[in-house]
């Protein structure tokens, strides 16, 4: 299935997010800046609702995708819960509106500290570690409820850094450990009301997830009082032309058979649970930035942009590709160039792209810049992070304020050297 739909279109020569001018907004809040636009995240959240409609179905959105106080609510407001992998994103959810019980907690080799604070708060607690099953036994016995991560040893999606649940990953309690994992809980009466498994990011294929339900299943009926099976995500959406795309349709038709079927052996129906982050915000999402400097060279023609890696991490560390417009010059001629940062490194964007012509000052535009593109921004060159607005109801409004130099020293102790 090859679809690309984002958010912001070009109409009569002009770029617009729900109709608002897109170079206009960038004049009003600066640059860089991220743009979210509202409706396309709701349209996502309800696609999925539709999707898996003949189940019971808890769409947990993966907050580590981006946590901005706003897109919280917003994704609230739209029926879905919320899924946390640290206390800081547990205490935003709580804060965003999220009654403990709507957000799942799934830490990876944190301190077991982290999981009795989460305890506390009375958050849905998934453990993903032997060490962890144990001391939770021993300090909550069936006393307080908890799912377990698997990994299920395949291998899936289009990156390996991005994989979560192959052989070799850090994630989950390995399948082959099911022996240790009932022992554990046996031993200590530990109440496992669900089983979670994530594989990665970008499956394209109906059949992984299938495959995946049929590792679950065959596990499931090892415990007896399960109240969710939670699947991940890992709905791969379109960052090109051409890309192919997770058909969530199809997933949600023959996922939500299988999964009715094994309701129906396991004696009684359970709660579908899914963990999308990227297929909510990606799509929503884009950075806009500013062209420094045109540098033409014997072999290159570089255009340097007020941004760079501490921004927008995903191209360097995954080599991702983001599609990359210029707002400010639409019909313009369309010439060959190499966009790169302004950080102190190798720092590239985009290298031989075919763009409308760029001049020094004109505003590009990163498309799919929504997952994972502010959560993932740093301060490195003691550079300020961006601002970022959404757009809502044909609104465009601030939600975050740009960082300035004492937002950097906010937390430094000077002393006599």
């Amino acid at each position: 299935m090859k679809v690309y739909t984002h958010a912001m279109e070009l109409s009569g020569g002009t770029y617009t997010i729900q109709g608002l001018d897109v170079a206009a907004i960038a004049e009003e809040f600066g640059t860089p800046l991220y743009i979210y636009d509202g409706e396309k995240i709701a349209t996502q959240i309800k696609s999925l609702k539709t999707a898996f409609s003949e189940t019971d179905v808890k769409v947990k959105y993966a907050a580590k995708a981006l946590t901005n106080l706003s897109i919280l609510k917003l994704v609230r407001k739209h029926g879905a819960g919320i899924e946390v992998v640290s206390l800081e994103e547990a205490h935003i959810a709580l804060k965003a509106g999220f009654t403990p019980s709507e957000i799942v907690f799934t830490p990876s080799g944190v301190d077991f500290n982290e999981i009795v604070n989460g305890v506390s708060l009375g958050l849905a607690i998934n453990i993903d570690n032997l060490s962890a099953l144990q001391k939770f036994g021993e300090k909550y016995r069936d006393t307080y409820a908890c799912g377990i991560r698997l990994n299920p040893h395949i291998l899936a999606g289009g990156n390996y850094k991005i994989s979560t649940g192959h052989s070799n990953s850090k994630f989950g309690i390995s399948i082959f450990q099911l022996p240790l994992i009932r022992e554990v809980v046996e031993k200590y009466g530990i109440h496992v009301h669900g089983l979670h498994v994530h594989t990665g990011s970008e499956i394209t294929e109906t059949e992984i997830f299938l495959k995946m339900a049929e590792i679950l299943f065959s596990v499931a009926g090892d415990f007896n009082d399960l109240k969710f099976v939670d699947f991940g995500s890992g709905f791969k959406v379109a960052y090109q032309n051409g890309d192919m795309v997770t058909n969530v349709y199809d997933v949600g038709l023959k996922l939500s058979k299988i999964f009715n079927d094994f309701c129906y052996q396991y004696g009684k129906k359970l709660e579908l649970w899914i963990e999308p982050g990227k297929y909510i915000v990606s799509e929503a999402g884009v950075l806009l930035v500013k062209a420094n400097v045109v540098k033409p060279t014997p072999s290159v023609t570089f255009v340097g942009v007020n941004s760079g890696l501490n921004h927008l991490l995903r191209p360097m560390m995954y080599d991702a590709y983001h599609h990359i417009v210029n707002v400010s010059n639409p019909t313009g001629s369309l010439k060959l160039y190499t966009v790169v940062g302004y950080i102190c490194e190798t720092d590239t964007f985009g290298s031989d792209r075919k763009l409308n012509e760029v001049r020094e000052g004109d505003i590009l535009a990163m498309k799919n810049a929504g997952a994972y593109g502010f959560s993932m921004a740093s301060n490195y060159n003691s550079r300020v992070r961006p601002a970022e607005v959404l757009v809502i109801n044909g609104v465009a409004k601030l939600i975050r304020e740009r960082e300035t130099l004492d937002d950097l020293l906010r937390r430094q102790i000077e002393v006599d050297v």
